[in-house]
């Protein structure tokens, strides 16, 4: 058994100034390093490797949905800094270094966040399903995932989901962020686009992929802390085949995760 601590609860003093920190932590990092994707390209790369989309209203329980619709503001503002993105080869991409602060002064609205397990509300709320959204694309791509965070918490049980449980990203101006580094010798480029219903994404490159990619979950389980709490576990692997059908894995990332709902109720 996978042993999980019990979380720790910090103080909201301890929390903002350690935050600040981290912020602070980062944008140094940003100055003093380089190759920082930024450029953009209106006219689309010919080849298509991996698009996928995501449902924007989804109704949860005890979530109003307001902040459902707050959401695809929030979406959308932040997907027309990524949009049209060009990732050169050996340059990172890094999702807050685009986007920026989410602040009301640019425009973004009460959202939904997750605050230790707990469905809160803040300024930028919901940006994590684009971070789950490009997380997904990323996997099936050549491009190497250099950091990308778990959440922490499985709050809401497997209502209509179409990826593996932990197969996403999640978010937290800014040293909670969502980078890949491409280490190929082609350009890549990011599309985002939002409709009534669906955020969608997709990724093109400027030469032809020949290699294919798939995302396969392995080792899923689910355990009973000595705590008392449940604990959810997985292991997602990127399965890569080649043109002459030659097969290489790699493990994205594994997970575990809180559960804030009795599995065996649910």
């Amino acid at each position: 058994m996978q042993k999980v601590k019990k979380p720790i609860k910090r103080s909201n003093l301890r929390l903002l100034f350690g935050k600040e920190y981290y912020i602070l932590k980062r944008r140094f990092k940003w100055i003093t390093s380089s190759n920082w994707a930024s450029t953009k390209n209106k006219n689309d790369f010919e080849h298509s490797v991996f698009k996928h989309q995501s449902l924007i209203l989804r109704p949860l329980k005890n979530v109003e949905m307001y902040l459902q619709e707050n959401k695809r503001t929030n979406l959308l503002l932040a997907s027309k800094k990524i949009h049209n993105i060009i990732i050169k080869s050996g340059e990172t991409f890094s999702l807050w270094k685009l986007v920026g602060r989410p602040t009301k002064r640019k425009g973004y609205l009460e959202g939904l966040v997750l605050n230790s397990g707990k469905i809160d509300k803040d300024t930028g709320g919901g940006l994590c399903q684009l971070g789950n959204l490009l997380f997904w694309i990323f996997a099936h791509s050549p491009l190497t995932v250099t950091e990308r965070y778990r959440h922490g918490y499985d709050v809401f049980p497997d209502v209509k989901r179409k990826v593996p449980f932990g197969a996403g990203a999640t978010l937290s101006y800014n040293y909670i962020d969502l980078q890949v580094k491409n280490e190929t010798e082609n350009s890549f480029q990011i599309n985002l686009s939002l409709d009534k219903t669906h955020l969608n994404g997709e990724l093109k490159s400027n030469n032809f992929i020949t290699d294919t990619f798939k995302i396969e979950e392995r080792d899923h389980k689910i355990e009973l802390q000595f705590w008392g709490g449940y604990t959810r576990h997985n292991t997602i692997i990127q399965i890569k085949e080649s043109e002459k059908g030659e097969i290489k894995e790699r493990v994205l990332v594994k997970n575990n995760a809180i559960m804030m709902y009795n599995p065996i109720i649910e």
